[in-house]
């Protein structure tokens, strides 16, 4: 089947549910045909991937397919999560980035090493890191919707957009139910990459497992601050997006800088 046709076909339907979420905080009766939308996308969106992975026997983790499959990730995980929390709001954000990581994918294919080049180890490493920077990049817009929220009740004059979405408590303790799974993954990557990886600290790494462990150091930190003293609002906000920030810099940085501007693999 054409890529191209599957891209097109997943980013339309992504588009189409991010318009009928928008038109939801009017209606409030469109949520239901939002989802299936979305779902629709995400299963266009899983199906070329795969036909990618099976004509390169593997999958390949070059810039814009990492890309493609983060985006693909988290929208499952959001919408697995709406399931039990009125969350789905998130996508009129997070489905036109799903929608461009896909169409970038399709657009700019790679000839990186595949998946089926790598040991079981290292695979661990990988995809735990892929699973951990979703996560942790739910948080992060999670943390720009209550900072938001906050403003808006403190102006005592919500917006349609803010008054969709749960109290700022329940928005706040998914926050943290996010920030923990991700921490776990993120300690999986980390304590795989230690023991598996020989050249952790080399100069093509360096950069990388530094920003990794800051996030890690920062996410954990905010638990642990959540926990003991009972952080929450403003210095909450701050450090999830200080940890998303060190550990975007992490995950794309190298790649962006090798593969885009230096054209290396």
């Amino acid at each position: 089947m054409n890529p191209f046709l599957l891209e097109g076909f997943a980013s339309f339907f992504y588009i189409a549910s991010s318009i009928t979420l928008i038109a939801d905080i009017k209606e409030n009766r469109l949520k239901k045909q939002a989802l299936i939308l979305a779902w629709v996308a995400v299963l266009g969106h899983f199906v070329t991937l795969s036909l990618s992975a099976w004509e390169k026997r593997g999958i390949d983790f070059s810039f814009f397919h990492t890309a493609s499959i983060i985006s693909l990730i988290i929208v499952f995980m959001l919408l697995i999560t709406s399931f039990s929390r009125p969350v789905e709001k998130l996508g009129i954000a997070l489905f036109p980035i799903a929608a461009l990581m896909l169409t970038l994918d399709v657009a700019y294919p790679s000839t990186v090493k595949t998946t089926q080049e790598y040991s079981f180890a290292m695979n661990t490493h990988i995809l735990s890191s892929i699973i951990a920077f979703s996560l942790l990049t739910i948080a992060a817009f999670q943390s720009l919707l209550l900072a938001l929220q906050n403003r808006q009740l403190k102006s005592r004059n919500p917006g349609r957009l803010m008054l969709a979405f749960p109290p700022l408590q329940a928005m706040e303790s998914l926050l943290f139910q996010m920030i923990s799974a991700g921490v776990f993954f993120l300690s999986i990557s980390l304590l795989s990459g230690f023991i598996f990886i020989e050249d952790l600290f080399a100069q093509h790494l360096v950069h990388k497992t530094i920003l990794s462990i800051i996030a890690w150091v920062i996410f954990s930190s905010l638990l642990i601050g959540r926990k003991c003293y009972g952080w929450r609002g403003k210095k909450a906000i701050r450090l999830t997006l200080y940890g998303f920030v060190s550990l975007l810099l992490a995950y794309f940085g190298s790649k962006l800088m090798l593969e885009l501007i230096l054209q290396r693999v």
